[in-house]
């Protein structure tokens, strides 16, 4: 049977004589509808992109029978550069113990662009065991920041107890902040509180964005609170 919808002249004289209906015309593309087509395909081509950089190797390898390889290939070894690129950075995650005789080597000549963050403490003093304890749990979870402590006396001769414990941060041997006694709000200063601080001059990689410490207001309202018979 011959298409009726087919460009022939049979067909033109069954539409003339009412036999056939009028052909239908195509629709036109308009420049907008090529645009629209455009950015669906770019939105839809990103969104597969955030998808697939949720995925990690074990679930990329099991998409290859389902997508392009050529795609999930170039992703897997993105994959794989990024997680090679950290390894190579993180050589650290625990806290380094130092005298004064490995100051210059382990502070000052660190390497290139390596953070490195130094307590000094004495022992038995509650606060530099509480400050410790913050820096264990920090250099894990950053493990290309390089922690370290000393002995205050050991490592910088006759300096000041009453200073301890003292922060020092340094960048490509460089001081770039230190943090002493008061202003490390002691003996309550809290893990989070000393990750947003070395995070604020750029040492550590913190999501906290607001400062965790308490103000000044609610600590002297709760001092008050302490201190009156309610």
């Amino acid at each position: 049977m011959q298409d009726p919808n087919e460009d022939t002249e049979w067909n033109d004289v069954l539409r003339q004589k009412g036999i056939l209906p009028p052909k239908q015309k195509e629709k036109e593309i308009s420049e907008d509808d090529i645009i629209n087509m455009l950015e669906q395909t770019i939105e839809q081509k990103q969104n597969n992109e955030r998808n697939l950089e949720k995925l990690d190797l074990d679930e990329l390898d099991e998409l290859e029978d389902s997508e392009d390889e050529a795609v999930l290939q170039e992703y897997r070894n993105k994959r794989i550069a990024e997680m090679k690129a950290l390894a190579s950075k993180a050589r650290y995650g625990s806290v380094i113990e130092i005298t004064g005789e490995d100051y210059v080597k382990e502070v000052n000549k660190a390497g290139e662009d390596v953070w490195v963050i130094l307590h000094l403490y004495a022992r038995g003093v509650p606060f530099c065991a509480l400050i410790n304890q913050h820096f264990t749990e920090l250099a894990v979870r950053f493990p290309t920041v390089k922690f370290i402590r000393s002995i205050a006396q050991t490592c910088i001769p006759n300096f000041p107890d009453k200073n301890l414990p003292t922060i020092f941060v340094y960048q490509n041997g460089q001081m770039k902040k230190q943090f002493m006694g008061p202003e490390l709000r002691s003996p309550k200063c809290t893990c989070e509180e000393l990750e947003y601080m070395l995070g604020q001059i750029g040492a550590i990689n913190t999501e906290i964005t607001e400062d965790p410490r308490p103000k000044v207001q609610d600590v002297l309202f709760r001092d008050l609170a302490d201190n009156n018979d309610w």
